[in-house]
């Protein structure tokens, strides 16, 4: 994985099937239109999903997703629709990912699948679904590549349990998502303050989150993540969201990554250093916005300073207030006019 903060990962899912469908172009070409549009945006992994109908879900399985949006009315019959790549396909978007310039991945979602994108992934990314899979999550862990688990729908207690399987399997670097299960997630239910508590609980291991928020207009969300310590961030890359259907209705297009891409990078620049110091940008308002010890009336060689003849005033080029104590009961060395700005050679 590149070292950039926050790793952001778009996930393509199946969208780029209704894209060919539209554009009347084959899903391999409006595949790599998406990671075409994911790199135009700033983002650092193209991800995929691997999967044939028969092996993930039953056949009379229900749906789980908002059917207003997404009116297939059950997992099989939408997983079919959209289970044609295989391996020579992953193979051909993974040389064009890397020839783009970004990572790839793709979710697995069965055993075969796992094997076959181990020659391209350049990490393994496990669904949410299979957080609960141990068997599946100590196949995928030993094959030594690294790990991102997303963990909607988890207990907490799941949650270890499926991280120290991946541990025990000899996977080291693994990645926990808080995500959400739910599609579109209600803003209300987004609950980024798991990321805290998942970097909390599993110190040794990077964290994040994968979005499932319709986006807002400035892509408050995954910036929110991200200040609470999101080093990984996943969300759903559409290049239209006007398409009907499948995960396009809660997804990102190119214009809400860039800004998201901005944000980040806004972030990172007012966050700036925990170092509490004057600036160089500081220097010059500090000296002309602070106060100085200023006569309050004309006083010449000898006179005692008292306290009626002292104000403090800007600009701070003189005796800091600080230093009243010490200068009252001094006299004064010259003839000074109202309003002088003492200096300690003045005293």
């Amino acid at each position: 994985m590149r070292a950039t903060t926050p790793y952001l990962i778009a996930e393509m899912g199946v969208n780029f099937y209704d894209t060919a469908k539209v554009e009347g172009i084959s899903p391999v070409d409006a595949a790599k239109r998406y990671i075409d549009g994911a790199a135009e945006a700033g983002c650092d992994c193209a991800k995929f999903q691997s999967y044939k109908a028969e092996t993930i879900v039953s056949k009379d399985s229900p749906a789980y997703w908002d059917i207003t949006k997404e009116p297939t009315k059950t997992q099989y019959e939408l997983f079919q629709k959209y289970d044609s790549f295989n391996e020579a396909e992953f193979a051909e978007l993974c040389e064009y990912a890397h020839f783009k310039g970004m990572d790839f991945t793709a979710t697995p979602f069965d055993y075969a699948s796992a094997d076959y994108l181990e020659r391209y992934v350049d990490f393994y990314k496990i669904s949410s679904s299979d957080a609960s899979n141990l068997p599946f999550l100590e196949h995928v862990g030993s094959k030594g590549k690294p790990v991102v688990l997303s963990v909607g729908a988890s207990w907490l207690s799941e949650v270890d349990e499926a991280v120290r399987t991946l541990e025990r399997s000899g996977c080291t670097d693994i990645t926990i998502l808080h995500c959400v299960l739910s599609y579109p997630t209600d803003p209300a239910n987004a609950n980024l303050r798991v990321i805290e508590t998942l970097a909390q609980d599993f110190p040794r291991h990077k964290v994040g989150y994968s979005d499932h928020v319709a986006p807002d207009s400035a892509m408050q969300v995954l910036s929110a993540a991200y200040l609470l310590g999101a080093q990984v961030i996943e969300k759903h890359f559409t290049l239209d969201k006007g398409l009907s259907g499948n995960d396009h209705y809660h997804s990102g297009d190119i214009a809400d990554f860039k800004h998201a891409v901005e944000n980040f990078r806004l972030i990172d620049s007012v966050l700036g250093s925990a170092d509490k110091v004057v600036l160089p940008c500081e220097e010059e308002s500090r000296r002309e916005a602070r106060r100085s010890l200023v006569l309050t009336r004309d006083m010449y060689t000898g006179e005692v300073i008292g306290v009626d003849d002292l104000m403090p005033k800007r600009p701070g080029t003189g005796i800091a207030p600080a230093f009243v104590d010490v200068i009252i009961g001094r006299t004064v060395k010259m003839d000074l006019a109202e309003d002088t700005v003492l200096t300690w050679n003045m005293v």
